[in-house]
C-alpha cells in the first residue's frame, strides 16, 4: 500500500510553531508520498457525545466529522500536530481523539481493524526547555496507538512560544530532517515494556 500521510493540525493559531515544525519534517518525505493537511480549527468537530451504552452509532456521511473520519481511514500514517497545551494535546486534538471512541462502535466501520498496523506520529512545540514536560502528550498518543494496535513513530519536539520561534531551534530542525524516515515500532502500553 503506498504511504499516505494525514497531518491533523490542532493549534488555535494558524501557522503556529507545531505546524511549522511539521511542515519542515514533511518536506523530507519523498515526492510520491501523498500528504493531506486538515486544520481542526477550520474543520471543527462537534462536542463528542458518548453513546457507548445508550445510542445508535451511524457513520457520518457529511460535514467535518465525515471529512475527518474518511481522511483518517485513508491514511497509512497519521500525524497529530498539536502544541503542548497544559502539558497535553490541545482541546481540538483531544476532541478528535474522543471521536475515535464513537468510530470504534460504528457498525460496518471496523475502525480498530483498519487502524491496526498503521503508524501514528506526533509533532509538538513547547515553551519549556525540558522535554519531559511533554510526557503526558507523548503518553496520550502512544497509548492511543497501543490500544488500536498501531505503530508509534514518537513525537518530534521543538521549542517555541512566540510565532516562528521553533525555526530558531536548530536541534529540532535537524531532527525534523529524519523524523519520518525512522522505523516506527509497534506501540506498547508502559506496563508491556520489556
Amino acid at each position: 500500500m503506498p504511504r499516505r500521510f494525514l497531518f491533523v493540525l490542532g493549534s488555535a493559531r494558524p501557522d503556529g510553531n507545531s505546524e511549522l515544525l511539521a511542515r519542515r519534517a514533511a518536506e523530507q518525505l519523498p515526492p510520491d508520498v501523498e500528504q493531506r493537511w486538515i486544520d481542526l480549527t477550520a474543520h471543527p468537530l462537534p462536542e463528542f457525545e458518548d453513546l457507548r451504552h445508550d445510542g445508535d452509532h451511524v457513520r457520518p456521511t457529511e460535514g467535518d466529522t465525515a471529512l475527518l473520519l474518511d481522511a483518517t481511514l485513508a491514511a497509512t500514517d497519521l500525524v497529530v500536530v498539536s502544541p503542548l497545551y497544559w502539558y497535553t494535546v490541545s482541546a481540538q486534538t483531544k476532541r478528535y481523539l474522543d471521536h475515535w471512541s464513537g468510530w470504534l462502535r460504528t457498525p460496518g466501520l471496523d475502525f480498530k481493524a483498519t487502524m491496526e498496523g498503521r503508524t501514528l506520529w506526533g509533532v509538538t512545540a513547547l515553551a519549556h526547555e525540558e522535554p519531559e514536560v511533554a510526557d503526558p502528550l507523548v503518553g496520550t498518543l502512544n497509548n492511543s496507538a497501543a490500544y488500536l494496535g498501531m505503530r508509534f513513530g514518537g513525537v518530534l519536539l521543538g521549542n517555541g512560544s512566540k510565532p516562528g520561534d521553533v525555526l530558531m531551534d536548530t536541534q529540532a530542525l535537524a531532527r525534523a530532517k529524519t523524523f519520518f524516515a525512522q522505523d516506527a515500532p509497534l506501540a506498547r502500553f508502559p506496563y508491556e515494556a520489556d
